[in-house]
């Protein structure tokens, strides 16, 4: 037993890792894990397409398996499928055309009383009434007005009038008689200055002369006015307006208000069919 214990290699102890060996050691087990989630990843990524080229070829294994399916779908034929298309396309225009005409059929009646009365003949009456009417107001003046200008005066002034004068100096009259005692005496008078006479003018005095005015007026005026519409250039516009809007008016004013109005829908051919677009015979 001595010897087998000689033959024995002998097991050397294992150093301890120092504290500074084992935090240098931490950070490599983050690529370790990125790695893992990686892989992971991948792993799903594949499973994923796995499972899409099972379905897939299941899709095609179902298409190969059905003749009707493989008539639908597309054959690689490009003018057969064009076709197709096209067909279906101008099959389902004309199925939302034929709707759009019978909505409107079954309304048309309505619609045309509405623009034919509420909008045509009412327009035409009014543009008729508005050519027959007249603008009355009143219009406020104020201003001033300058006057600067020679006015000639020329007239005849007639005076009759009894007024009383004083002498401004002495007169002397001659062969002035004088009572004495009930007797006239021829002398010589002298007045002196200062004495009052009493006298009466009777005459016409001509007169002509020339005022110069330089005034500034002040104005204020209430002015009424009264315009009449087809006596301006409102009329032709509004005759234009009439001429323009007149033949729909005569369109829109003839006698159709119901499907019996109309001669083709009255034929026992063609009845049913203005029954489908207008809703009523």
């Amino acid at each position: 037993m001595d010897n087998t214990r000689q033959d024995l290699p002998e097991t050397e102890p294992e150093p301890e890792p120092k504290p500074d060996e084992q935090l240098g050691s931490l950070p490599e087990s983050k690529p370790s894990s990125e790695a893992e989630s990686e892989g992971y990843v991948n792993e799903n990524i594949t499973k994923a397409f796995e499972r899409i080229k099972k379905w897939f070829a299941q899709v095609k294994e179902h298409y190969l398996r059905s003749p009707r399916l493989q008539k639908v779908v597309y054959q690689g034929k490009f003018k057969p499928a064009f076709w197709t298309v096209t067909a279906i396309f101008s099959l389902l225009v004309n199925i939302l055309f034929i709707a759009i005409l019978i909505f409107f059929g079954r309304y048309f009646f309505e619609l045309k009383a509405l623009v034919a009365d509420g909008l045509v003949t009412e327009l035409s009456n009014n543009l008729a009434m508005m050519d027959k009417a007249h603008i009355v107001t009143t219009v406020p003046v104020e201003t001033t007005v300058q006057l600067q200008d020679n006015l000639p005066v020329v007239f005849d002034l007639p005076i009759n009038q009894s007024t009383q004068l004083s002498l401004t100096e002495d007169t002397q009259i001659s062969g002035a008689y004088i009572y004495l005692n009930n007797t006239p005496v021829l002398t010589n008078l002298t007045l002196p200055a200062g004495t009052p006479i009493q006298a009466n003018f009777d005459m016409t005095i001509p007169v002509s002369q020339t005022i110069p005015v330089d005034v500034t007026v002040p104005v204020s005026l209430l002015v009424p006015l009264d315009v009449a519409i087809d006596q301006t250039d409102l009329h032709q516009s509004i005759v234009g307006l009439q001429g323009a809007i007149e033949p729909y008016k005569v369109l829109l004013g003839s006698n159709f208000n119901s499907t019996e109005d109309f001669p083709l829908c009255n034929q026992w051919w063609s009845g049913w069919l203005c029954s489908v677009f207008f809703g009523q015979r």
